[in-house]
């Protein structure tokens, strides 16, 4: 049984449609979900978790028909975004208390642990929190229920470099203590880079490229060559830059065979960072889908 199954979603606002949306996610692995803002990323979540209603498809929770069977589904899910707060004049024991009377796996010893692995402390108000705290804190509230899938929606947003990098750190560390499937949603590539195994990518509300992160980046090349005419047509080519006689490829697909068919002596090739390869094949989608509305 999968933890996340989407199957052709559609979801129309009056300015914005999530449209034909399919992903999965099988137990233990963690998917980054990475778009521009505005892409459709808490809009999939929000699907997800039922807290909205799909006009078309299917979606299935831990086996559970979404919306239908959120209850049950939700009892094993944990979820964390960045528009979440805690309230303000309550403390970090308050909160765990709440959690714990609502949902039975609650673990005070695994709460415990983290308090001192987050560097927090029970008698903290929430107001006193700064935003790295609070969202550890939210994460520790998630965490510490044992949930079978974690939902974590921008988590990092609005941070500064150092409290993001020291989060994400804690998070990791986090990770190797028991295993669970995670969708974390970001339109920061390198922090979903560091902790993902699978990536999908979403842009203008439709899902535009859905693999494993090593698979990505093994594929993708810049590649450079000296060509007086015209390059030969060949589909892993996604972008060109010409100067002069110099072109400088950009290559969804690279190969031995590639290399074969392109029939011309390769001057340089380089590796691409996940947000090299993000950029390119949002960018390269949204020309497809412009020549196709022309």
């Amino acid at each position: 049984m999968k933890a996340i199954e989407m199957n052709r979603v559609r979801k129309a606002f009056r300015f914005f449609t999530l449209e034909d949306v399919s992903l999965d996610l099988a137990p233990g692995q963690i998917m980054g979900l990475v778009g521009p803002n505005g892409a459709g990323k808490s809009t999939t979540i929000r699907l997800l978790i039922g807290l909205l209603a799909a006009d078309a498809g299917e979606i299935r929770l831990l086996g559970h028909a979404m919306p239908r069977e959120q209850a049950a589904a939700k009892a094993q899910v944990g979820f964390v975004s960045d528009d979440m707060r805690l309230m303000p004049h309550a403390t970090l024991a308050w909160h765990m208390d709440f959690v714990a009377s609502i949902y039975p796996g609650w673990d005070a010893s695994y709460a415990a642990t983290l308090l001192k692995r987050f560097g927090l402390h029970a008698g903290q108000t929430a107001r006193r929190l700064s935003s790295g705290e609070q969202a550890k804190a939210l994460l520790l509230l998630a965490l510490a229920r044992r949930p079978r899938l974690l939902v974590l929606d921008e988590p990092t947003s609005g941070m500064d470099p150092v409290a993001r990098h020291e989060l994400l750190a804690e998070f990791m560390d986090v990770l190797r203590d028991d295993e669970r499937s995670i969708l974390f949603s970001s339109h920061n590539t390198l922090d979903v880079e560091r902790i993902s195994d699978r990536l999908t990518f979403i842009d203008r509300g439709r899902v535009v490229a859905s693999d494993d992160k090593e698979d990505f980046l093994e594929r993708w090349r810049r590649v450079q060559l000296r060509v007086a005419g015209a390059l030969p047509d060949l589909p892993e080519i996604v972008g060109c830059e010409r100067d002069g006689a110099l072109a400088t490829l950009t290559v969804d697909g690279f190969s031995d065979d590639f290399v074969a068919r392109l029939g011309l002596p390769l001057q340089a090739t380089q590796r691409m960072s996940l947000e090299e390869i993000f950029v390119a094949t949002v960018m390269h989608s949204r020309q497809t889908q412009e020549a196709h509305a022309s």
